[in-house]
């Protein structure tokens, strides 16, 4: 009787379906992808490990990443705010600092705007890009701004890959 109540159990969904106000996240959820930054270089290549899903019964969605095999983490929530009719996100990263922001859309084009709390570098503010490619990859560009200025931030193309 134990085993079959075990099978029932599992032929059950663990995974809930997104919130409807993620569907724009839909193509890059439940996938890991491996980007590679333009500044990268075979002396000191710069590899992220980014892993999109679906979080707290499809009601957030949650992204982690690490640069180099952890020489650098970080972790998103994004997560729909009612009273603001807006997907926003938290950020926390292993560098001490964590960001706090919000996500719109426009055509096929991710756009982040963040506040950043405790930066060493002077980055107060954080815009970034995110485009899905027709060949299925996704372009990441980021601008910061750095003591009071809008600089360039840090560029990557990333592929999906089996985890």
């Amino acid at each position: 009787m134990r085993a079959m109540v075990l099978l029932w159990l599992c032929s059950f969904s663990l995974s809930a379906e997104l919130a409807p106000a993620f569907e724009p996240l839909a193509p890059m959820v439940g996938k890991t992808w491996r980007g590679e930054f333009s500044n990268s270089t075979p002396e000191r290549p710069m590899v992220d490990i980014s892993t999109w899903e679906e979080a707290l019964q499809g009601q957030a969605v949650r992204i982690r990443h690490s640069l180099n095999q952890g020489e650098y983490e970080g972790e998103t929530f994004i997560v729909y705010n009612k009273a603001l009719e807006e997907l926003e996100f938290f950020y926390f990263t292993t560098a001490g600092f964590y960001t706090r922001g919000q996500v719109t859309f426009e055509g096929d084009t991710m756009i982040s705007h963040e506040t950043v709390t405790g930066s060493e570098q002077g980055i107060t503010e954080v815009k970034a890009e995110v485009r899905l490619l027709p060949d299925g990859s996704m372009a990441h560009q980021a601008y910061y701004l750095q003591n009071g200025e809008w600089v360039k931030g840090h560029a990557a193309e990333y592929r999906a890959i089996e985890p």
